[in-house]
């Protein structure tokens, strides 16, 4: 049988899985895990999406699992930076693997540049290189181009990119610091050999962190294809869209009421929540995304009654902190003055976590 869910009830379910509905009382390596990971091309990025979904976050949790190798930041699902759990990392590498191999063909950039390269020679030589020590990827391009001094050196680290299971070590990634990527194997970080690959595991836990979702959702999300076959053969509950599109999703899966209650919550850049559909309108318009992808950014958003209304932006000088909040038209459907008190209250306490030692700090709305 399959059951209907209104739009407002299928953003509400994503939203009680990504804890944006109440925030968890869990760890933040729990919390990692049951995300799947968090997007990491900005590494400040996860830290403002764990704050928005956890109870008492504090910073200083997530940069002591990434000193202690228990998180790390690796390309993994999109063929993109996450940062996920070490065992994550092991296991979802070699599942995205064929990302890579499709890059290694199809790259407008490189691809011409490797033709009737030994790949295999490249990966080896390069892997010796960064389990020597860790290295950019210009060092790593610069290296290799002394073994093989016809080719581009970035062309030459880009196939050691995808050929090599490799993590940015930090300080790259810590809160507050910054630093330019620095690549080893995950041999060489984690001191353990990858899994294998469960794509029927990956899809669960898909389903349980962004569901309920079609298959070009999942396929969305993780870069893999075919995925219609692992969608099929497990026990998943079948439901249908507003407009008429088939669901799928775990039976004991939340999925609240449409009218359960949204809280105003600030989403970093690049946050999972809005990357991981095809279909993104059950958190954001059509037409606002599209703005995002036409000027090639990709702003931090404000929920307002589980909906993207807003941009913000933190600026700061002279020892004082400003929360810039820029409306997408009407920031929402309900009284203007209490959501606009909602997301100043908010704000405040981004503010408070993201710059603590802020002497002075202010909320303002663009005109």
């Amino acid at each position: 049988m399959t059951v209907p869910l209104s739009w407002r009830a299928l953003g509400r379910a994503t939203l009680a899985r990504q804890h944006l509905l109440a925030r968890a009382q869990l760890t933040a390596e729990d919390a990692l895990t049951h995300l799947v990971g968090m997007q990491g091309q900005a590494p400040q990025a996860p830290y403002v999406g764990l704050w928005s979904r956890l109870v008492g976050f504090q910073a200083e949790e997530l940069s002591r699992l990434l000193l202690d190798r228990r998180a790390v930041r690796i390309a993994v699902m999109r063929n993109t930076v996450h940062l996920v759990t070490a065992a994550d990392a092991l296991a979802l590498r070699p599942l995205t693997q064929v990302i890579f191999d499709r890059d290694l063909r199809t790259n407008a950039t490189h691809t011409p540049k490797i033709g009737g390269l030994d790949l295999a020679a490249v990966t080896a030589v390069a892997r010796e290189l960064v389990e020597e020590r860790p290295r950019s990827t210009k060092d790593l391009g610069s290296l290799l181009q002394q073994r093989w001094p016809d080719r581009d050196p970035s062309a030459l680290a880009f196939v050691a990119r995808n050929t090599l299971p490799m993590v940015q070590v930090p300080p790259r990634g810590l809160w507050r610091r910054s630093g330019q990527p620095t690549l080893t194997t995950t041999d060489a970080w984690l001191g353990r050999p990858l899994t294998a690959p469960d794509v029927t595991s990956m899809v669960t836990r898909y389903l349980g962190a962004f569901g309920p979702a079609t298959v070009q959702d999942a396929q969305a999300w993780s870069g893999l294809t075919r995925l219609r076959e692992v969608f099929e053969r497990l026990q998943l509950m079948r439901l249908r869209d507003d407009q008429g599109r088939e669901l799928f999703d775990l039976p004991d899966a939340p999925r609240p009421d449409e009218e359960t209650p949204a809280p105003v919550r600030f989403l970093a850049e690049f946050d999972n929540l809005i990357l991981s559909h095809a279909d993104r309108t059950r958190v954001i318009a059509r037409a606002d995304w599209q703005t995002m992808m036409d000027s090639r950014l990709a702003p931090r958003t404000v929920l307002v009654d589980g909906y993207v209304r807003a941009t913000w932006k933190i600026t700061e000088q002279r020892g004082a902190a400003d929360l810039l909040i820029e409306p997408l038209g009407s920031i929402g459907r309900r009284d203007c003055a209490a959501t606009k008190s909602a997301i100043e209250r908010e704000g405040a306490a981004l503010l408070a976590f993201a710059v603590p030692k802020a002497q002075a700090t202010a909320v303002r709305f663009s005109a």
